[in-house]
């Protein structure tokens, strides 16, 4: 199913319900690259639904692909990210399961979608700005402790 959180939405409305999400941290160097969402016009890393089917891990590749334009190699898990609760700007409600993974760009050229993505910025790692949910903040300071396999 191309479109499976629409189609759930159809069905139960604005009601909370469980997301399953994969983001992608990628990094160059001392650098990681985040994303400036259009739904909440703040930071983030890339990442978005895990489509029916798939494997968060090949949801991680293909979100970054389509909001950042780049080609990427998942490295390794950095955590699975679960006991949250996210509000989105038109009044959904939904406990977001996020499947962060460490990422390196492979190729592609780095290029904003127009749609979910307003802007694409490296940032030292040591000068993220705020990001647009605790979900990202617990996940980034996971990264910048040098953690792997967390789970919360």
């Amino acid at each position: 199913m191309p479109d499976y959180i629409s189609w759930l939405r159809s069905q139960v409305g604005a009601a909370p319900i469980q997301l399953n999400f994969a983001a992608a941290c990628i990094g160059d160097g001392d650098h990681i690259l985040l994303q400036r969402r259009s739904d909440h016009d703040a930071w983030g890393f890339p990442g978005g639904g895990i489509e029916l089917g798939e494997s968060a891990e090949a949801a991680a590749v293909r979100e970054a692909r389509e909001e950042t334009g780049l080609l990427i190699r998942i490295d390794n898990l950095l955590g699975v990210y679960t006991k949250y609760q996210h509000g989105y700007p038109n009044g959904d409600v939904a406990q977001p399961i996020t499947v962060f993974f460490r990422a390196s760009r492979l190729g592609g050229r780095l290029r904003r979608d127009g749609e979910e993505t307003l802007e694409l910025r490296y940032f030292p790692l040591a000068e993220v700005p705020a990001l647009f949910n605790r979900q990202h903040e617990d996940a980034c300071a996971d990264l910048k402790a040098g953690r792997a396999g967390v789970y919360r």
